[in-house]
């Protein structure tokens, strides 16, 4: 990369240090080298071999969708290994960590949300002495902060692509809160909702689609509590001792995280099943006041129809006062009951 260079007072035989340069490669996000948390300058991606090895040296790549043709560059630089490059070209990988030699690879699973849906992306990861290159698929957030933040404290950063691990993920585990945050407030409206009223068609259908969010979000965060976890060990290729706090407050975010996707899941469903019982409880109701109001309609029907089967031997037909006699029976009967479905809520 083109840029003027100077030599750094202190710093090891061939170490320089430039303004940094924005990469013209599509593909590359971000490739610049560091040396005891200081940045260097930025890089080329075939310059990046002639660093590796450097003591207290760190190349740090960012990459989004690259094409194949970079990736096996990269490979070529950092001695990568085919199964973890053939990985990385493809999305909708499961999250999983795996070592390679003296390398590991590490795939995570991406989330944020865009209005009412959750945008899934996903990183993978090459961890090794010296180096560390990020490769990013899908809806995922920029690591330009993560970079900016790392940047911003020499001194962590001095401890190289183990910190810069635990940076990346630790953004990725903290990107999942505003997901399950606004996932839980919507889950509130709807309990409020039904509270008040019986859910609509579209509260079901969104009850559904919340259900279905969460459980692709427990798919992605789940595997990375394993993940995660593997790193509070020293037995992974690489690992700094004085790391291992750091990651397993990563992993305690992460179990926090599949809690609360957890919880929520079980209110949605209490939530639906409350919805399926408020409902049957209305049919019933309906159904009770119907048949009330059958029986009761049954009295007059059955006297009239009784009377009005013109038989003529009937005796009744001749009292004078047979007319008002029946509707008194019929009155009396219809009243009675009335009170006694009004007795049993029925009406």
């Amino acid at each position: 990369m083109a840029s003027e260079a100077t030599a750094i007072p202190g710093h090891a035989a061939g170490v320089t240090k430039a303004e940094a340069v924005p990469p013209t490669r599509p593909g590359v996000i971000a490739a610049a080298v560091y040396q005891n948390g200081q940045r260097l300058r930025d890089i080329e991606i075939d310059e990046a071999g002639q660093w590796r090895g450097r003591e207290n040296v760190v190349i740090w790549i960012g990459l989004h969708e690259p094409d194949e043709a970079l990736l096996r560059q990269v490979q070529a630089e950092f001695d990568l290994h085919d199964l973890a490059i053939e990985d990385a070209g493809k999305a909708h990988q499961r999250p999983k960590l795996e070592i390679y030699g003296d390398a590991i690879f590490v795939v995570a699973r991406t989330a944020h949300m865009a209005g009412d849906e959750i945008l899934f992306g996903e990183t993978h990861l090459f961890v090794g002495r010296g180096y560390i290159i990020s490769v990013r698929h899908g809806a995922s957030t920029s690591y330009m902060a993560v970079r900016q933040r790392c940047e911003s404290s020499p001194a962590a950063l001095a401890h190289g692509e183990n910190y810069i691990l635990y940076s990346i993920l630790d953004f990725i585990v903290d990107n999942y809160m505003p997901v399950v945050e606004a996932i839980h407030a919507e889950v509130e409206e709807l309990e409020d909702k039904l509270l008040r009223d019986r859910l609509a068609k579209a509260d079901i259908e969104r009850l559904y689609l919340l259900r279905r969010n969460l459980l692709r979000l427990r798919n992605a965060v789940v595997p990375l509590v394993d993940v995660c976890r593997r790193h509070e060990h020293l037995e992974l290729p690489g690992m700094d001792a004085a790391m291992q706090p750091l990651f397993r407050d990563v992993t305690d975010h992460v179990r926090r995280v599949q809690e609360d996707i957890d919880a929520l899941r079980e209110v949605l469903a209490f939530t639906f099943e409350a919805s399926l019982m408020i409902g049957q409880s209305e049919q019933t109701e309906i159904s009770r006041k119907l048949a009330s109001w059958a029986a009761i309609l049954a009295v007059p029907t059955a006297i009239a129809g009784i009377y009005g089967m013109n038989f003529e031997d009937m005796p009744e037909l001749r009292f004078r006062y047979g007319y008002f006699v029946v509707l008194a029976v019929i009155i009396g009967l219809c009243v009675t009951l009335y009170r006694f479905f009004r007795r049993a809520r029925w009406l």
